[in-house]
């Protein structure tokens, strides 16, 4: 009795595609991360670490 894994092999994102990941700076932290979208510039981006601190801080 095998172990079987779903088809596609993984990665999230819509479709079973894997996310297209965009460098970008964090506006917090400054230091260069990756996020799901294309950053326009008219917003802050933050990293990971920075997000889940400023959400968690706003609760």
């Amino acid at each position: 009795m095998g172990f079987r894994q779903g088809g596609g092999g993984g990665g999230g994102g819509f479709g079973g595609r894997p996310r297209e990941m965009h460098k970008a700076t964090c506006a917090e932290c400054k230091k260069e991360c990756e996020v799901p979208f294309k950053p326009s510039g008219d917003r802050p981006v933050y990293c990971k670490d920075c997000f889940s601190k400023r959400r968690d801080s706003d609760r």
